[in-house]
């Protein structure tokens, strides 16, 4: 019995503490552990069940046992009612022999008793962890979301940051550029030919024949109209 209650502690210690160590995603940690839980379980029942039984044959030879003492006892009895001393003296040498398995099919029974306690108790602890477990378990899922959703936001913020910082350097390429720009107009500006005063002055009357051309129209206009 030690032995069964051993080997059973052994296993749900060696199946957590493996889980922990390899604990990468705890809502997957639970799931495994509850599996190894289960399968456990089902195992300490079948032992539970076989241990159960054997309390309940101790418990059934000890009570056949003292049937059997009562029995020759009561036969006893009888037998000196009867006048019969010599078969009251084998009913009682045969209640002697059943006294003397009493104690051994009690001790029998005591010990299938305590063992049959300890596998009930092994197995309703076990039945509740595992109920603990399911209840806990969508909790852990749930935080385990969250968590990964938050990571996933972490890296979008550190993306958002990088695209903030290229468009920084952007407007600053953008700048360098229009100044560029600026330099280079000004350099085309000064690098054109200046012009002469007669140039600038052939313009000027140049205009003023264009509007001398116009009045002389406008007049010759006027006069065929008669105005």
């Amino acid at each position: 019995m030690a032995g069964i209650l051993d080997r059973f502690t052994t296993i749900i210690k060696a199946n957590i503490n493996d889980l922990l160590d390899k604990a990468e995603d705890p809502s997957k940690m639970i799931e495994q552990y509850l599996r190894d839980l289960t399968e456990n379980l089902a195992e300490v029942k079948e032992a539970t069940a076989a241990v159960m039984a054997e309390e309940a044959r101790c418990k059934r030879l000890l009570d056949d046992n003292q049937a059997e003492v009562l029995k020759y006892e009561d036969l006893a009895r009888k037998a000196l009612a009867a006048g019969n001393e010599d078969d009251a003296r084998v009913f009682l040498r045969k209640k002697s022999e059943l006294d003397g398995k009493s104690a051994g099919l009690l001790a029998a029974y005591e010990g299938a008793k305590d063992n049959a306690s300890k596998m009930r108790q092994m197995h309703d602890k076990l039945v509740s962890d595992i109920e603990t477990l399911q209840e806990r378990k969508e909790v852990i899922k749930a935080k385990t979301a969250v968590a990964k959703t938050q990571d996933k936001v972490s890296k979008m913020t550190s993306g958002n940051d990088r695209a903030e910082g290229a468009i920084s350097a952007f407007d600053r390429m953008e700048a360098k550029a229009d100044a560029m720009l600026e330099r280079s107009n000004a350099m085309a500006e000064l690098s054109a030919a200046p012009k002469s005063d007669a140039e600038e002055l052939e313009k000027k009357y140049e205009s003023m024949g264009l509007d001398a051309d116009v009045e002389d129209d406008l007049a010759k206009l006027k006069a065929s109209m008669g105005m």
